[in-house]
This record gives structure tokens, sequence and C-alpha cells, in this order.
């Protein structure tokens, strides 16, 4: 089977717009790129994770619009352009996209990612770098959390360095089940993972089972009444989140009500500007300090019932 892309070069205004026009009219994906990609203009963009960009396209944005081969490529432009009032269908090209070299190009962009001193992700279509190491194998997928992150990275090194054979351990907004599974291979008892994106528990549930860690995913309602105790109801030794910063603020009381008397709280998805305004919202329930950081992203950290800030990384 082969497919083809459609590739439209537009103003900035227009880029979100056309590209949900697009889906609309029968293309199977859109992406928008910067069209001076590989120039002295392009522009990187970057956000929290989960999150659109402040500009949420370039200033010379380039969509591109995967269709089936037999499908009317102009029509559908014709379609889109249309519906956001276009005065004229935008000029676009066409190129071929072969079945397998779909699945190589999409293949040759993960690699093994190493993490910590001893933990690798390893997509399912390469061997593991080091037989010995703690390994996970994860495919990148819907849900967020592949260990590319420095939030996600920030959080397995710190389940690295504290290990806690026998824990129990609350992962919330699991994504892919990533900290939990590093939780469960790094000896951890009862773990748990929570996140409101039903894709994201199917997508956890199904790498815990790959991986084979023992771990029981929820959505926030069937968490709220799981029909076990400790979990409905009940604390954790750990409890690890990697959101955003407003969420986490928001969610201060719950999250610092599920930490068990000396227990441990992370969190990331934090930008370093924005530590001292998170930890401000947890500072009524427990201390934070920050961990590390990593690329201007860090982790907070602290235990239930001690009235010190713990020292970062390294101190």
């Amino acid at each position: 089977m082969s497919w083809t892309e459609v590739v439209i070069e537009i103003a900035r205004e227009h880029a979100e717009a056309l590209s949900d026009a697009l889906m609309e009219a029968g293309a199977l994906s859109v992406s928008v790129e910067d069209a001076d990609e590989g120039t002295e203009q392009e522009n990187p963009q970057f956000g929290e994770p989960g999150m659109v960009p402040t500009e949420a396209a370039w200033d010379r944005s380039r969509v591109v619009a995967l269709t089936d081969v037999d499908a009317d490529q102009a029509a559908i432009v014709a379609e889109a352009a249309a519906a956001i009032k276009l005065p004229a269908p935008p000029a676009f090209s066409v190129r071929s996209v072969a079945d397998e070299d779909w699945v190589r190009l999409t293949q040759s962009q993960f690699a093994p990612i190493h993490i910590g001193k001893n933990i690798w992700v390893v997509p399912s279509w390469h061997e593991a770098p080091d037989p010995t190491a703690l390994i996970l194998e994860l495919d990148p997928g819907l849900a967020f959390g592949t260990g590319s992150h420095p939030t996600t990275r920030l959080c397995m090194e710190w389940l690295e360095a504290h290990p806690a054979p026998g824990a129990s351990v609350l992962d919330y907004g699991c994504g892919s089940g990533i900290l939990a599974m590093v939780a469960k291979k790094m000896g951890a008892g009862d773990v748990a993972g929570v996140d409101i994106d039903p894709q994201a528990i199917e997508s956890a549930h199904d790498n815990a089972t790959r991986n084979q860690c023992e771990i029981d995913f929820y959505l926030p309602d069937s968490f709220a009444v799981s029909a076990k105790p400790q979990h409905a109801t009940g604390r954790f030794d750990i409890v690890v989140a990697n959101i955003l910063s407003s969420p986490l603020k928001l969610m201060a009381p719950m999250l610092a009500g599920r930490v068990a008397p000396g227990g441990a709280l992370i969190l990331s998805g934090v930008l370093a500007r924005q530590a001292e305004e998170v930890a401000e919202a947890y500072a009524p329930y427990i201390k934070l300090g920050v961990w590390a950081e990593q690329d201007g992203w860090v982790a907070l950290h602290g235990r239930l019932g001690s009235d010190t800030v713990p020292a970062a990384r390294g101190q």
C-alpha cells in the first residue's frame, strides 16, 4: 500500500485552520512544519508537554497532508480552502510515500534512549544496547512519555536515584506509563497510574503488559472508587506527577494529600522560572525544592513531614 502527501506552503494565520479543514475534507493526517527548516531562517519552537507553542505556526508554514494514493488531492485542497474562505485554493505539490518507506522513515526517527545511569528506553524494532541495564520496551504513540523530553527524564532519574524496594508509588498524569514502569522495575511494590485521557490509559496498560509490569491504571473517576482501598483513599510512599505547572498548582491539596507520612513527592513539567510559584502552592502541605534542572526544566521534590527544603542533586 502507498499514500500521497500534499504539501502546501502558506502564511501563518491560515496554517492551523487549513490543517483542520484538510482533515475534514478527507486527509488521513496533517502536520505543520517550518518552511524554512534547514536554513538560517529556521525558527525552532518549543513548549511545555501537551501544550501548543505560543506561536501555533511559522511565518512561512508548510502544511503536509497524508492522503490515500487514489484520493482526489486537488478536490481535497479546494474543499479545505473553501471551508476557511480563502479566495482561491493554494498551490500545492504532491509526493508519493510507499508503505515500506513510511515505516522506515518513522522508525529511523526513534533510536534507543539512554537515561540516568542504567536505564534504556528501546523501541521494539531495536536491540537493547545493554541487555543488563533496566530496559523499557516502548514505541512512540499517542500518550506522552517516551523519555525524550527533559521532564520525563528528570522524573526517571529521580526514581533511579531513590530506589525504594517494596514502596507504593502513584504516577499521576501517567501518559504512556513510563514512570510507573521505572518505579516497578526499580523494585516498587504497589504501583498505580492515573490519567485523564482514555487513550493514555489504554496505552499504559499495553506498555506495562509488554514490559511485564503489574500496574493498575485508572481514569480519575475510577481511581476515586477503586476496588482497592489503598488506591481509592490511601496514601503512597512516592507520588510523582509530570504534568504542567498550572494544573500542578491547582492539584496541590489533592497530590500532597496522597503522600504517606515521610513519603516523597516529585513534580515536573515545570520550567525553571515557574519553580518558586509551584513550590509556594505546595508550601502549606509539603516543602519542595529543586532536585535537578535540564534544558530549562526542573524537577521539584520534598518529603511529607520534613521542615527542611531538600537540597538539589549534587549538593
